[in-house]
């Protein structure tokens, strides 16, 4: 399954741009709000040298990289919640996605009307995450009632379920993200069946001009912003909207002159993707045969068993073993067998941790 991210922000702020120049693709970028009025969706491959270097070791029929897949809904206003905009039409489509990308305007262009009327990082961030946190309490409100009914029948299971939906309730009403709603790992299972927004995590882009991107300290306004973002405990990044969409449409040799050019050391994509995998604590591990090489996304900490479980559920209920060699020591042999020889492929059981850049072979038994 890819990794899905939405993106949102006000109208006018580059969303469409962005997205365009990450998904190389041609959805309207206007100049007039809400010109993305159906939700744009783009997946593209994660860009991974090392996957090259095992395809060259096993010369596989077919190489599947993981995937990032884009969401890019309309333009949100205030008042999104309650139905203001094309926005609040959209908000479902994200519910379901594991990050928050959210382009805030950063820069300045007399030609390019902003929403609000003047250009205030921090105030458009706030302003979005109030709507998201709004539709959050409708949908944690319509639960509350759905709950509350259940609970007169006196079952525990229900009147405790009540009681954790109302100190939640009490929480966002407060003006507080769900995601920093103090919980057990018991009840975070029943907090995540509402998909609620103001619990993913989000990784700002402040889009910049060229003059800014190519610049080592950020300006005032982006600054802010990465403040605001460090104490939501999220990340920001700098891109600049229009130059990704000019490298969008080159060859990698021009692309590669390009980011020279202007002293960057690597397109937006990549470094989007990069924060995002940082941002929720993921890494990547592989597999690997003449007939295919493919590479996983898990979150860090995962066991083997449950690694195992996002090829096919299969392999997790007959989890046997894994045999599991690092990447680096790949680059050293020139196959498995003398990976065997030299004592570099291990045998790990059920309470392995699953290791960034493991290539891994698992065997299993239903």
């Amino acid at each position: 399954m890819p990794l899905q991210c939405g993106i949102i922000g006000l109208p006018n702020v580059g969303k469409s741009t962005i997205f365009n120049a990450l998904t190389a693709s041609a959805v309207p970028a206007e100049n007039y709000p809400f010109c993305t009025v159906d939700p744009n969706v783009g997946m593209v491959p994660l860009p991974d040298p090392r996957l090259e270097k095992i395809t060259s070791f096993f010369r596989p029929e077919k190489i599947i990289p993981t995937t990032v897949e884009f969401v890019d809904i309309a333009g949100l206003v205030k008042g999104a919640s309650e139905g203001e905009g094309l926005g609040n039409r959209f908000l479902g489509q994200i519910r379901q996605v594991a990050a928050i990308i959210h382009v805030v305007r950063c820069f300045e262009d007399q030609n390019i009307s902003h929403v609000e009327g003047s250009l205030h990082p921090v105030r458009d961030a706030e302003l979005i995450e109030t709507e998201l946190l709004m539709k959050d309490l409708e949908t944690i409100e319509r639960k509350v009632e759905k709950a509350a009914k259940e609970a007169k029948s006196g079952d525990k299971q229900h009147k405790t379920e009540l009681d954790l939906l109302t100190q939640l309730s009490e929480h966002c009403n407060a003006g507080k993200m769900a995601r920093t709603f103090d919980c057990t790992s018991e009840e975070v299972l029943i907090i995540k069946q509402l998909h609620l927004l103001t619990r993913k995590r989000i990784l700002y882009v402040a889009n910049v001009d060229e003059e800014e991107i190519t610049a080592t300290q950020r300006s005032e306004q982006t600054q802010v912003l990465f403040d605001f973002a460090e104490k939501e405990n999220n990340i920001a990044i700098r891109l600049c909207g229009k130059l990704e969409q000019e490298l969008a449409i080159l060859d990698s040799t021009e692309q590669a002159e390009y980011l020279r050019e202007y002293h960057l050391p690597e397109i937006g994509l990549h470094k989007l993707i990069h924060a995002a995998y940082s941002l929720l604590n993921l890494e990547t591990f592989f597999t690997g045969s003449p007939k295919e090489v493919r590479a996983w996304t898990v979150t860090k900490g995962t066991t083997a068993p449950k690694a195992a479980g996002e090829i096919h559920t299969d392999f997790e209920r007959g989890f046997i073993k894994a045999e599991v060699y690092q990447y680096s020591d790949m680059l050293q042999y020139s196959s498995e067998t003398a990976l065997r020889d030299a004592g570099k492929i291990r045998i790990e059981g059920r309470n392995y941790v699953v290791q960034d850049g493991d290539i891994i072979f698992f065997k299993f038994n239903v």
